[in-house]
């Protein structure tokens, strides 16, 4: 019986036109762009403009992925979207992004993961395919984060942005998705988090109380030492070694805590995609978005192994190592 894989046929992504510097942020709180890069790596971020959707950026993002694929939307059997800033409770923010493509009629439904809701939203896409019932499935990370930000809170307001990134995933003959690695731990849900919500109820603070809140040096320690063991799990998964990979494509959320992956890895920098730099922490819309990015630059070509990865609240993490 012949294997059925996942395979990515199309990128896509989509940021909103407003540019944040730390310029611009050094006159809102006290920071300065000397302190922002030197801890994160960050030098802008998109900022959604009012009335501004993570929907209109999924939508975008979907249309620019299933153009590059030569998918009609019309083909898609199924949509998996990860954020944590959906449109609306609900319905969910990929059936809005369903109607709005013309995929009307699969399922389609939303990921909460934090930051690794795109990964989490890939590797249900891939059983999906691998089981026979899905042969193409468009999967999305978008995110409107600065919507939950304290713009007084110097030391969270600098590190989020906006954006979306899309795939278009299709059965395949030939190997796409080697190993996906999904994984969660709610014991540390005190690092970060969001303290509100329909359930728990909302509080009269400003935005009624929806802000994030993040305990900066214990999130970085575990993430390390997280995504270190990830690295192990997935290469075994696959049955690869680290000298088989030829590009890491990380969460792009702080610059240290890319450089320490890529220093387990033994990759040169070189082989590192890095955007945090031009869009900050955009959470589940990172990894695709740097994806995206790197096969329209031209650095990651047909043919070649990405290791994606990520690490979010929860804490969440989750890999994927594959072929392009």
């Amino acid at each position: 019986m012949t294997s059925i894989y996942s395979r990515i046929t199309g990128t896509g992504s989509a940021l909103p036109e407003r540019i944040l510097t730390n310029a611009d942020l050094e006159k809102l709180v006290e920071t300065s762009d000397e302190w922002i890069q030197t801890r994160t790596g960050i030098r802008q971020r998109h900022v959604a403009a009012a009335g501004e959707t993570t929907g209109d950026l999924a939508t975008l993002a979907a249309q620019r992925a299933l153009e590059a694929a030569g998918v009609k939307a019309s083909d898609i059997d199924l949509i998996v979207l990860g954020t944590t800033t959906p449109d609306i409770i609900f319905p969910s923010t990929a059936c809005l992004v369903q109607h709005r493509l013309g995929a009307n009629g699969c399922a389609a439904f939303d990921v909460n993961a934090a930051c690794s809701g795109f990964m989490y939203a890939l590797g249900i896409a891939d059983k999906f395919i691998r089981s026979g019932q899905s042969k193409k499935v468009l999967v999305i990370g978008a995110e409107t984060l600065t919507r939950m930000v304290d713009w007084t809170e110097r030391e969270t307001c600098v590190l989020f942005g906006d954006g979306a990134g899309a795939v278009v995933l299709e059965a395949s003959a030939e190997p796409g998705i080697y190993a996906t690695c999904l994984h969660a731990d709610g014991g540390h849900k005190d690092l970060l988090y969001n303290p509100v919500g329909v359930s728990a109820g909302f509080t009269d603070e400003p935005n009624h109380g929806v802000r994030i809140r993040m305990s900066g040096r214990e999130v970085f320690k575990v993430a390390v030492k997280t995504l270190d063991s990830l690295v192990d799990e997935t290469l075994q998964a696959a049955g690869m070694q680290e000298s088989d990979i030829d590009w890491l494509i990380p969460h792009q959320a702080n610059l240290r805590i890319i450089e320490a992956t890529a220093k387990r890895l033994k990759m040169s920098m070189d082989r590192v995609v890095v955007t945090v730099d031009k869009h900050a922490n955009t959470s589940s819309g990172s990894v695709p978005l740097a994806l995206d990015f790197a096969v329209r630059s031209g650095k990651v070509q047909r043919g070649q192994t990405l290791l994606l990865e990520a690490f979010g609240g929860g804490f969440t993490w989750a890999s994927a190592l594959l072929r392009y």
